[in-house]
């Protein structure tokens, strides 16, 4: 229900920015402050939710959602939208997660999940959220309809209508659910010998520094290219809502598919493996994406990419909290989305100065070189900790 809007707003939100007269280098810098705001979040509260429970914080995020999301439907000011936005996360395709408190939610679904099927389970939640983000950018292109009713810049409001929609929804649902309980392997990591305590630490802290270095890379790759694309596409091809629009949602609807083959497949080739194999196709796919002659060579490479990238997603989140033990899965997702969404936020302020200058290319090549370097360490750093491949 979340990504509904989530969906419609990372076709959308930079297009509407766009026919509000910001400039790329605005609306970049508005995203990145976004991304630092949604990385203090992750701090603060990440941790917390380990020691108080993790529904209070996700319950709360739902109605600050609705309220944003209230609020702009009839605000267009600059700086007000701007504030709002930024907060919000608009515009940044957070597959269904709540955008503050991702980390929040990862820990609340993983505690009552063994380790062994931390895999399949992110992958079909994974799934869950790139069907509605489908859905939600097919309705992105419900501006291009509006437009004879709503002229220009007020054809995109009715979208801020649909998130706090979402938003309720998911607030509803999470009234209904109680936090879970840990699972008896969690029992035993609490039962461990106190003299083991201060060792496992240590390994573990150590895992989660690696974890942290490697997603610094990529992070700062994706805010190179991936928030200001919409833009892009309208800039270097001269389309809009109605083109982009449907055919984002159609390749997220296999992203769903790929999401959810991914998380079985785990089980034969390991999470580290599934993560490694379709990150390199992405990989070159993101190189070849700025050269296409075409609108539509440009979004069938964009998509194919989209589609083995994010497919990876659950195997990724997997291991990210296998590498602790469950009672302190809050602190592993911390560390996860804090260390890609500090360097993800630098990323859309120079992609959008870059754009401003006239280089249409740069940030792609840019952002491809250090994904290589991330896709080239992470196999070695993580083999022998996958999830699938230790019998745990």
């Amino acid at each position: 229900m979340r990504s509904l809007g989530q969906g419609a707003l990372s076709v959308d939100f930079a297009l509407y920015a766009r026919a509000l007269h910001w400039s790329p280098s605005f609306l970049g810098g508005v995203i990145g402050a976004g991304l630092l705001v949604g990385a203090a979040a992750t701090a603060a509260i990440g941790p917390l939710s380990d020691r108080f429970g993790r529904r209070r914080f996700l319950v709360g995020y739902e109605v600050f959602a609705i309220a944003t999301a209230l609020a702009a439907i009839g605000i267009a000011a600059r700086w007000p939208l701007a504030a709002i936005a930024a907060v919000a996360g608009w515009g940044r395709g957070a597959n269904g997660a709540p955008v503050l408190f991702g980390a929040v939610e990862q820990a609340w679904l993983s505690r009552s999940v063994p380790r062994r099927a931390l895999s399949r389970v992110f992958a079909n939640n994974s799934a869950a959220g790139f069907f509605g983000t489908a859905v939600g950018m097919a309705v992105g292109g419900l501006p291009a309809v509006l437009t004879p009713l709503l002229p220009g810049a007020l054809a995109y409001r009715p979208l801020f209508a649909i998130t706090a929609a979402g938003e309720a929804a998911c607030l509803w649902l999470l009234l209904r659910t109680p936090d879970p309980r840990l699972p008896p392997e969690a029992a035993a990591d609490r039962a461990a010998p106190a003299a083991a305590e201060p060792a496992l630490r240590r390994q573990e802290h150590g895992l989660l520094l690696r974890l942290a270095g490697l997603n610094a890379l990529n992070g700062f790759g994706i805010g190179l290219m991936g928030p200001l694309l919409t833009w892009w596409f309208a800039q270097r091809y001269g389309v809009g809502p109605a083109a982009i629009g449907p055919a984002l949602g159609a390749a997220t609807i296999v992203c769903g598919f790929v999401a959810i083959a991914a998380g079985l497949l785990g089980s034969r080739v390991g999470a580290v493996g599934i993560v490694v194999w379709m990150r390199a196709i992405g990989l070159a796919l993101l190189v070849a994406l700025p050269f296409a002659p075409s609108y539509w060579v440009a979004i069938s490479l964009y998509s194919l990419r989209m589609i083995v990238n994010r497919g990876s997603a659950g195997p990724r989140q997997a291991l990210a909290l296998g590498l602790v033990r469950p009672h302190r899965r809050g602190l592993a997702a911390t560390v996860n989305s804090f260390s890609m969404q500090v360097p993800r936020a630098f990323g859309p302020a120079l992609a959008g100065a870059l754009f401003a200058a006239g280089a249409l290319i740069a940030p792609f090549l840019l952002a491809a070189a250090f994904q290589a370097v991330y896709l080239a360490v992470y196999a070695r750093f993580f083999a022998a900790y996958d999830p699938e491949r230790r019998g745990l």
